[in-house]
């Protein structure tokens, strides 16, 4: 088994054109069997404009390797209520209509998981969704969407996160996507068994810090690829 440093951290706004390559990309190497369609750079351009429309009310979370590459990626979105959610472009869900009777707070979006299919662990996996989800566990009214395969979801429940299906699957990306919604009460048991794999100095880096490392924020890692678009 080879070993990496793996550097979490969060991402520069002059990266989000190589964040939108590394999750296509990605997402067909798992889902396709590498095989790219010959417009997948629409697909690209297509998240790289989405992501420029989120990136005021947004965080990325990106581990890179010591050279810099991209080993995996998550995106947490607070809406506004304004801008159109994925799960509204794609689905056509409006997340008012499915959310319930809880005593709403704030509604957020996850999506561009993507870990790298040639190395990667568990503890890469929970370290992003850990970042994903802490603005979402601060208030026990917020509740979250995403959209995953299918793959992905059945992991989220073996690791104690309950997501609840709101809508019919359709093909993104090269994978069978499922529209879901997750509450603070079903995600605040996997946050608190996982929080201290990810240092403070992670979640409260500044945007303009984000090519600064801290010594602490290494971590080693070995070799799962998941899809939450």
């Amino acid at each position: 088994m080879i070993l990496t440093k793996n550097y979490l951290e969060r991402l520069n706004t002059t990266e989000i054109q190589k964040l939108s390559e590394f999750v296509v990309i990605e997402n067909f190497k798992h889902h396709a069997n590498s095989i790219l369609p010959k417009e997948y750079q629409e697909d690209v351009q297509s998240i790289y404009e989405e992501e420029m429309l989120y990136i005021k009310n947004s965080q990325i979370f990106v581990s890179k390797n010591s050279s810099g590459e991209i080993l995996g990626a998550i995106r947490v979105l607070k809406w506004n209520f304004m801008d159109a959610l994925p799960i509204q472009k794609i689905f056509g869900i409006n997340p008012l209509n499915v959310i319930g009777d809880i005593p709403l707070n704030d509604i957020f979006h996850i999506g561009r998981f993507a870990i790298k299919k040639e190395g990667s662990d568990m503890n890469l996996f929970k370290q992003l969704m850990v970042c994903a989800i802490s603005p979402v566990c601060k208030h026990k009214g917020n509740v979250v969407f995403a959209e995953c395969d299918s793959k992905l979801l059945r992991i989220l429940r073996l690791l104690g996160i309950k997501a609840t299906v709101v809508g019919a699957s359709i093909d993104y990306l090269g994978s069978e996507t499922i529209p879901i919604c997750m509450t603070y009460d079903g995600l605040i048991d996997f946050y608190n068994a996982n929080k201290a794999l990810v240092p403070h100095t992670v979640m409260e880096q500044e945007l303009k810090e984000a090519y600064i490392l801290p010594k602490s924020v290494v971590f080693n890692t070995s070799s799962y690829n998941y899809s939450l678009v």
